[in-house]
């Protein structure tokens, strides 16, 4: 079963501003980046890819490019 993917109100504005940030320099640049992130949490496999966030221990996290993606289980 695939894990249901639920973006908060902060994220989807984050996501945005990167967008907007990588455009100013190249559309197909700032679109790359965001299919990245959007993908990167439907390849996450929770008994190997375990790293607990340092600032918020609750939440487990991915690095993606420069980004961090924070998610629980």
């Amino acid at each position: 079963m695939t894990p249901r993917i639920i973006w908060s109100l902060e994220a989807k504005k984050a996501l945005k501003d990167i967008y907007d940030y990588y455009k100013e320099k190249s559309i197909q640049g700032a679109k790359n980046v965001k299919t990245d992130l959007l993908q990167a949490p439907r390849t996450i496999q929770y008994s190997k890819q375990y790293q607990v966030d340092d600032i918020n221990p609750k939440y487990r996290r991915i690095v993606v490019r420069d980004f961090k993606i924070l998610y629980t289980e």
